[in-house]
């Protein structure tokens, strides 16, 4: 058996995790990183991951199962390589993923690798994601790990861990990702943990509240600038465009084009089509303007370490439905022609490959240039 240490969030999943891996036989570490410093009276009870309660609920869990547990505090990390880039992106006119970001440098990897050097052999989370090795279940770390989508497809986090190289996948365990959600918690229960019925957090942890806005008002300038039809004409006006991603349809400040009908006669809602920081302008068009047929992807990655081919699919939300799509390389750039168009695709967004079947993570990247209607840019 390994020595593995266990990244616990305070929530049910990891918690689990590290007992099923102690269960098994393994020599488990349990460790609750400090990622993001929200101050006390910002936090908000059950949402993000990163509160007090996070961290006792996290200890008391260790305390059950009897492991070693330490607390890490990786907040610089964690401004620097994920919060920092999520307020530049958005004023770059630009949609972040922080998640994405949070697992490729800080939560995941670099925590791999904190591991590693201090003589584990694996690094064990409560993903909901599935690894196998020439086709079996992988209980011990080794080569020519891949990765899965979830047994319960509805909780499945591979969109977030497209990032992990093969020598890391080789270097992990994701012991939940082989049970239901209600399995999971069945089994705090049995255990006696009492974060068995803790609600899951899907906020971003350094916006508890949701109010992403709000959190970049607070950092960033204001830019006031025009809201544009796709014709050119002025519908109204913003204070800076990083209140606004692609896709967008509340909170515009404007209810439709004027002159423009659609079913009904009614007047038809405006999307956010483009979001243009050097001319400080946001665009706004009809939905059938958000319709993308391919997309380049930045500093792509492969978790088998290799670019795939033939036909897959893509997935461009972390919990959206994948389309079909082909891989092209040319002049070492990777582009995705999508079977179907995908709408509301925005540069900065990850693009996650799966095979075929819609079952093996490939890999993926962020978006780069994308297609665009005519005569709008299609690049940062």
């Amino acid at each position: 058996m390994s020595r593995v240490l266990v990244a616990m969030s305070g929530g049910v999943d990891s918690a689990v995790a590290a007992a099923m891996l102690v269960q098994q036989g393994h020599e488990v570490t349990g460790v609750h990183c400090k990622l993001a410093d929200v101050p006390i009276d910002d936090q908000v009870p059950g949402h993000g991951c990163c509160t007090l309660d996070d961290t006792q609920d996290a200890r008391r869990a260790a305390q059950v199962l009897g492991i070693p547990f330490y607390v890490w505090d990786l907040s610089e990390e964690f401004r620097r390589e994920v919060q920092d880039p999520f307020a530049a992106a958005y004023a770059a006119g630009t949609t972040p993923n922080p998640c994405v970001t949070c697992n490729e440098k800080v939560k995941y990897a670099a925590l791999l690798e904190r591991a590693l050097a201090s003589g584990f052999d694996a690094l064990a989370t409560g993903h909901h994601a599935r690894l196998r090795r020439d086709g079996e279940v992988v209980t011990e770390p080794g080569p020519r790990t891949r990765l899965h989508r979830a047994a319960d497809v509805r909780k499945d986090q591979t969109y977030v861990l497209y990032v992990a190289t093969q020598a890391q996948l080789d270097r992990t365990l994701l012991p939940v990702g082989e049970l239901p959600k209600a399995e999971v918690r069945q089994l705090a229960v049995d255990l006696g943990l009492r974060v068995a019925d803790k609600p899951d957090s899907y906020d971003v942890c350094f916006v508890p509240d949701g109010d992403t806005a709000g959190y970049l008002a607070d950092r960033l300038p204001s830019t006031p600038g025009p809201i544009v039809d796709l014709d050119g004409e002025v519908l109204g006006e913003h204070d800076g465009v990083w209140r606004f991603t692609v896709g967008q349809r509340r909170g515009l400040g404007i209810d439709a084009a004027p002159g423009v009908s659609g079913p009904g006669g009614k007047p038809e809602r405006r999307f956010v089509v483009d979001v243009d920081a050097g001319q400080r302008t946001v665009r706004v068009g009809p939905r059938d303007a958000l319709a993308c047929r391919w997309a380049e992807l930045a500093a792509p990655s492969w978790t088998t370490g290799e670019v795939p081919t033939g036909a897959v699919r893509v997935q461009i939300r972390a919990h959206g439905s994948t389309v079909p799509a082909t891989v092209a390389v040319s002049d070492g750039r990777v582009r995705l022609e999508l079977g179907e168009p995908v709408h509301g695709l925005a540069i900065g967004q990850a693009a996650v490959v799966y095979d075929a079947d819609d079952a093996l993570c490939l890999g993926g990247g962020r978006v780069a240039h994308a297609d665009r209607p005519a005569g709008l840019p299609i690049a940062r």
